[in-house]
């Protein structure tokens, strides 16, 4: 009797059906990190953004608070600095550069208190 035809094709080529096999798994596999990867990147873009809005926010709002007054306390200017630090690092670089040097160069008790 003669062996089957496709059992003799299997026979003799099954490792290239493997690693035909394995290739494509691993093609499906580094496309679906891929676009994961993506959109990690796409939220931890638009998180960053939105907390650079926020501490922007918050620099001009205590510009404002402490130009009214003509002064800056030392521990308002203490958190400033960090909220600047914080808000530079995530790359902002505009207007409240120059709000965060004035408010340092503000003097740290009221004028009559001097």
């Amino acid at each position: 009797m003669m062996p089957n035809p496709i059992i003799v094709y299997i026979q003799a080529h099954w490792v290239e059906w493997l690693f035909a096999a394995a290739i494509g798994l691993l093609g499906f596999m580094y496309r679906r990190i891929m676009n994961q990867l993506k959109e990690e990147k796409r939220k931890n873009d638009a998180l960053m953004l939105g907390v650079q809005c926020l501490l922007r926010e918050s620099i001009v709002a205590n510009y404002n608070k402490y130009q009214d007054k003509d002064y800056c306390p030392i521990y308002a200017k203490e958190s400033i600095k960090r909220v600047y630090e914080a808000y530079h690092n995530l790359g902002g670089n505009d207007v409240a550069t120059k709000l965060y040097h004035t408010m340092l160069d503000m003097p740290e008790e009221p004028k009559d208190e001097q």
